[in-house]
């Protein structure tokens, strides 16, 4: 019985661990924050933004970034996975 629940839960299984793969490679990359983080530098530079907006701006997608990185780093290592039975 076992045996069979592998079976059929594998291929639903392998499809779900893609699928939350492409949304956290989707909801944390990198390289979208870091170019969002020049785009905030360069409106400020061009007078865009106030100094305060920026500041606000900058500390928030900084944090973003550290928390991207961290999460890629974890899909890189395998440590986030889909929860099976």
């Amino acid at each position: 019985m076992f045996i069979l629940d592998r079976l059929l839960m594998k291929p639903f299984l392998t499809i779900a661990d893609t699928l939350h793969t492409m949304a956290v490679n989707e909801v944390y990359d990198v390289g979208a924050i870091q170019d969002e983080l020049k785009e905030t530098r360069l409106l400020y530079e061009l007078g865009e933004l106030d100094r305060e907006t920026y500041e606000v701006r900058s500390e928030q997608l900084r944090d973003d970034l550290e928390l991207a990185e961290e999460m890629q780093q974890k899909l890189l290592s395998g440590n986030v996975q889909v929860a099976q039975t």
